[in-house]
């Protein structure tokens, strides 16, 4: 699909299909296509294009090929409570963590080049939920050991939400720390998505590619 201008505006190249429901624009400030993922979300690109989101208590993975540059982002957290046990919240991460990865293995990346970022952790939500954050950044540093990735780099825990900008084509990130007072959206936002996590248990489970 041709990048030639549109109505003043260039034309966003094509995403992975699996992908063209996520919510893409076309970023004027770094003049290249964007993809800006939810709770629950992923997307993976070949392309020269950033991927971006915002986190309170949820983690997001960057990870990607070194040497392709093909890679993408997730954005997950475990469930808190509604239902039986650690391992049960555990899958909701597993299962966000092996379909970035596969999503990027069958595109043509190779495991043993993946570079793997970790971002997010904070204490958003209150009193009554001071523990999510620590307990997503716990699940995501203990999934990178478990499957022998080593983290190449990190922003977790704090206080604060964060606005992150992944260039999966060269692996950089940009981070911004947001203030207090948007607190409150995202933390409502964050409890419908738990909330939706536990009406909706994940369906079935899936394993890594070799």
């Amino acid at each position: 699909m041709s990048l030639a201008p549109t109505l003043g505006h260039p034309e966003l190249p094509p995403p992975l299909p699996e992908f063209a429901h996520i919510n893409r624009y076309w970023d004027k400030t770094r003049n290249m296509p964007a993809a800006k993922i939810k709770p629950g979300e992923l997307y993976v690109t070949l392309r020269d294009e950033l991927v971006t989101t915002v986190l309170g208590s949820c983690v997001s993975a960057c990870i990607r090929d070194r040497k392709l540059g093909i890679g993408g982002m997730n954005h997950f957290m475990l469930p808190d409570g509604g239902l039986e046990g650690a391992g049960d919240a555990a899958r909701y991460g597993v299962f966000a963590m092996e379909s970035l990865i596969n999503a990027i293995l069958k595109h043509g990346g190779r495991r043993e080049r993946l570079e793997v970022k970790l971002f997010g952790g904070g204490r958003i939500m209150g009193s009554n939920a001071s523990d999510v954050g620590r307990r997503n950044v716990e699940f995501a540093r203990c999934f990178v050991r478990t499957e022998g990735f080593q983290i190449a780099a990190e922003d977790l825990g704090g206080d604060h939400p964060r606005k992150i900008v992944y260039f999966p084509a060269s692996g950089r990130v940009l981070v911004k720390k947001l203030q207090a007072l948007h607190n409150d959206t995202l933390a409502d936002r964050e409890r419908r998505y738990v909330h939706e996590l536990q009406q909706k248990p994940v369906a079935g489970d899936i394993e890594l590619f070799d």
